[in-house]
């Protein structure tokens, strides 16, 4: 590939000392550190919440629910800042976020639960686009790696205070007279005041203002296209994948497609995603690698914690814990390489050996089992964290090489457009190919172990069977009833002879998760070769 040198993207706000950088840098890591923190909490504790409202088959909705609507409002929020500055629409993503932490509060449904995560996305979709909107309008190419890296870091923080906090409240019946899993979104609140005061006082850069047309014929569209596509990934399972009603689904999808184009054409240079800049190179694979890495990225993170709870028995503060080695792998593999682009000012090696890491991590989460080692986990969970901090930040930059100032807040927007769509799908898709298998894995673990000794002995133990939940377990097998996955706490009361089997099929389904996440992310390695070899300025 030819060695290419970026446009340079700087603007007036670039004449800012290092010191007032970091001024302003604080109240964007606070307005970061809120969605962070968000999504780490509700990961760790995901599986007590989807107990409690008894909608754990439903779970996936929670996740996609947010990325949705962050998905959509996204580059709405890049386009809105070019008009009315960046400082307005970053106030309003966090006042969303905090409307749609109280509602998640008083959830008393998993689809109430998800339709206020919805609003929480509506915030959630500036939170961080704009945040790397307003770096790149500060500093030139060269050195935003530099301080996305503070982004890097304020994101360890997040995962490593996150997975504690919301371990400790999904684990407590009730705090302050509430139930402790809805302190998890309630939490929410002081910090996002904090970061509001923050924000009001710092966030008072100048930026070129440009006129725009706003979109909302495209986001329309994009609606109808993402909505009906993920809706069969969570729900193809139950109606059958070529059943008319999933046939419905994948032809109101396509018809969405074909408007969000028309509309993109007609709105040409105003479009909410404009159809030009996908003859720009950078901005047309980095797009296609950051779908990608989120398909990878949010499936993976979706399984790991349901694994160590479901199938390890941690509870939700140990499976966070145990996820720190992913924090600390994303924390050093960043660091490391925001210097050494800020020192060399070359990109295309980070995404190839970020993606080789991950897909490798994935394939290495594939092999585990009942028995796998916490120490493997992990380890492994360490590797993944490597090839995150490489892609995250270096797919952004490889996106804006090619824009210019007018473009850089859609160019920027774009990257979390379709991170995030590859995360609403690898969410929806992972989890319903867990749910989907997981039936079948456990009835086949069970009719292999009903013939070795020691299932026997238990279920032919009157101590074992005057137990009410190994009672209730086993006339459920004898008379061939499935078991009701929406509520896995069972597990935890059961003899652990009798638990193993419905554990084997557990880790038996999400192998195929993580192996169908580290098969996707096999043809993002491929991709990145096809990078351009640029040298930022």
């Amino acid at each position: 590939m030819s060695d290419t040198a970026a446009p340079s993207t700087r603007t007036p706000g670039s004449a800012l000392s290092h010191r007032q950088i970091l001024t302003v840098l604080t109240g964007l890591l606070l307005g970061m550190f809120l969605g962070a923190l968000d999504q780490t909490i509700v990961s760790s504790a995901i599986r007590v919440i989807a107990d409690e409202l008894h909608g754990q088959t439903a779970q996936a909705w929670v996740t996609t629910a947010y990325l949705i609507a962050a998905t959509i409002t996204t580059p709405l929020y890049g386009k809105l800042s070019d008009i009315y500055g960046r400082r307005p629409l970053y106030l309003t993503a966090i006042s969303l976020f905090l409307a749609g932490s109280l509602l998640c509060g008083m959830a008393n449904s998993i689809y109430e639960l998800a339709a206020f995560r919805a609003v929480q996305g509506l915030g959630g979709g500036g939170l961080m686009s704009l945040a790397l909107t307003i770096i790149s309008d500060m500093v030139p190419p060269r050195q935003r790696s530099r301080y996305q890296g503070y982004f890097m870091a304020t994101f360890g923080s997040a995962s490593v205070i996150g997975p504690v906090v919301g371990g400790m409240f999904a684990g407590m019946d009730s705090f302050l007279g509430v139930d402790g899993w809805r302190w998890v979104f309630l939490v929410n609140v002081p910090v996002g005041l904090v970061a509001l005061a923050v924000v009001t006082k710092v966030l008072k850069v100048a930026t070129e203002r440009v006129q725009h047309r706003i979109d909302f014929l495209g986001a329309a569209a994009l609606v109808v296209l993402l909505v009906p596509l993920l809706t069969v990934a969570e729900q193809g399972r139950e109606w059958g994948w070529l059943s008319p009603l999933a046939l419905t689904m994948f032809g109101i999808g396509a018809l969405g497609l074909v408007l969000f184009v028309l509309a993109e054409r007609r709105m040409g240079a105003e479009a909410l995603l404009p159809l030009r800049m996908f003859r720009l190179p950078s901005f047309r694979m980095g797009n296609v690698l950051n779908f990608l890495v989120g398909i990878g990225m949010f499936g993976g993170l979706s399984s790991v914690p349901l694994y160590l709870q479901i199938v390890k028995g941690l509870n939700p503060t140990e499976a966070g814990l145990m996820l720190l080695p992913m924090t600390a792998g994303i924390m050093i593999s960043s660091g490391l390489v925001g210097k050494l682009i800020a020192r060399t000012g070359r990109l295309k090696v980070f995404p190839i050996a970020g993606s080789a890491l991950m897909a490798a991590a994935l394939f290495l989460f594939s092999l585990i089992e009942v028995d796998t080692s916490l120490v493997q986990v992990g380890a492994t969970a360490l590797l993944m964290g490597g090839g995150l901090g490489m892609l995250m930040q270096t797919l952004t930059l490889v996106v804006q090489t090619d824009a210019t100032p007018r473009d850089l807040g859609v160019a920027t927007a774009s990257v979390n457009l379709f991170r995030q769509t590859g995360g609403t799908v690898g969410a929806a898709a992972f989890l319903s190919i867990l749910f989907s298998t997981v039936g079948g894995r456990i009835a086949d673990a069970m009719r292999a172990a009903a013939s070795t000794p020691d299932f026997a002995a238990a279920a032919q133990d009157p101590a074992v069977r005057a137990d009410p939940a190994n009672r209730a377990f086993l006339e459920a097998v004898s008379s061939g009833r499935p078991l009701d996955l929406n509520d896995t706490s069972f597990l935890h009361h059961l003899d652990p002879r009798l638990a193993h089997p419905v554990l084997e099929g557990f880790a038996s389904a999400m192998s195929t998760v993580f192996f169908t996440g580290g098969c996707v992310v096999v043809v993002a390695f491929a991709l990145t070769w096809f990078l351009r070899d640029v040298r930022l300025d």
